[in-house]
């Protein structure tokens, strides 16, 4: 937004410096009490457009340049002994596009023709000639102006690395530190998680070969410890993935749903659209979305079916995961650690995420994911 807003603020001051220059040179020029001709009105044509040629100065340096120079030499040679105000604004606007070598050779052109411009006006001396050129461009503000656009350059190009090095800083700083939270989850819950799970398990076991019925309460641990231990390696991939190759992505969440059928849940994948490149974001946004959705659902939702949908957009990836849970129409569902986590990843993408009841019983999950088909 703020960029929008600095983006208009700087087309309304390129429009003001062009009208101002403008109107400057067209002043200038009619204290010089030019007569009607056809070679006087063609003089004010091109002091007019030498100045409104500076509107397009950001956009097209080059161009300006080259427009507001034929026009300097333009109304000198028809008479019109007024400074190159407007080509010395191009030359700024120029240099600080990083234009040096053109400007450098326009600059050159200009001097050795603005002497050729005052002798096609009508002057027959070569001293007066070169006196009027001197006056109109003066080598010193000439090289003032290519200086300070020059100066603007070099100082935007620091502070552009300056802000360049501040956010890879910040992002070597939050990849050692997930790799250490990683580390610490690793070394701290996953034994005592794995004992947990080993002893349930043998337990579970020598209660079923002496042919006992296993207690609720052990198989209850059993099956917490085995999802825990699911839910931590997720965690942990997470953790460890450096947002450039991601582990997982689309092309995985086939192997979501055939997980979750294997836990009894009858889930089915449909895929609409043509299959395109997309980001590697948001591949793993939506990768994570849908894992987080079904996880939710055979946790939560007391389902029997599920559907995950992928709709390949012209402008967008949308993901849908719907079941026929428990969820009341119109009931505000909890927002958990899970839920949390998918609006931040979609929000951090510019998308949208809606989870909510559906009308007809069961919950929904929606997301839209923008995708830049032009990157």
């Amino acid at each position: 937004m703020s960029t929008g807003r600095s983006g208009v603020r700087a087309r309304v001051m390129d429009c003001a410096i062009a009208v101002g220059v403008a109107v400057t040179l067209l002043v200038t020029g009619l204290s010089g009490q030019h007569s009607a001709t056809y070679l006087g009105l063609l003089g004010y044509a091109l002091l007019a457009a030498g100045g409104l040629a500076l509107v397009a100065r950001r956009r097209t340096p080059v161009l300006v340049l080259a427009v507001t120079g034929l026009c300097t030499v333009g109304y000198q040679a028809a008479g019109f002994d007024v400074p190159a105000v407007a080509y010395l604004f191009a030359v700024y606007a120029a240099m600080r596009a990083g234009h040096r070598i053109v400007t450098v050779a326009a600059s050159a052109a200009m001097l050795a023709s603005l002497p050729l411009a005052a002798l096609a006006s009508g002057l027959h001396e070569t001293g007066e000639a070169f006196a009027q050129a001197r006056g109109a461009l003066e080598i010193a503000w000439l090289i003032a102006a290519g200086a300070a656009g020059e100066a603007l350059r070099q100082a935007e190009r620091r502070a552009d690395e300056a802000e360049r090095t501040r956010e890879e800083t910040a992002r070597r700083r939050a990849d050692e530190e997930r790799l250490h939270i990683a580390r610490e989850l690793h070394d701290s819950l996953t034994h005592q998680i794995s004992v947990i799970k080993v002893q349930a398990d043998v337990a579970v076991h020598v209660a079923r070969k002496r042919g006992e019925q296993v207690p609720e309460a052990l198989l209850a641990i059993q099956e917490a410890a085995r999802e825990a231990m699911r839910e931590l390696r997720a965690t942990l991939e997470a953790l460890r993935d450096d947002d450039t190759t991601p582990p997982h992505g689309l092309d995985h969440v086939a192997e979501l749903v055939q997980r979750s059928r294997t836990t009894g849940l009858d889930t089915t994948l449909t895929i609409e659209g043509q299959r395109c490149d997309v980001p590697a974001a948001v591949e793993r946004t939506a990768y994570r979305i849908v894992q987080e959705s079904l996880t939710n659902v055979a946790r939560h939702a007391a389902a029997t079916t599920a559907s995950v949908r992928i709709d390949y957009r012209p402008s967008a990836l949308a993901v849908r995961v719907d079941d026929d849970g428990t969820a009341a129409p119109g009931a505000a569902p909890t927002p958990g650690i899970g839920l949390l986590g998918m609006h931040e990843r979609v929000t951090a993408l510019g998308g949208r995420l809606r989870a909510e009841p559906r009308d007809g019983g069961g919950f929904t999950v929606q997301a839209e994911l923008p995708v830049d088909r032009t990157s």
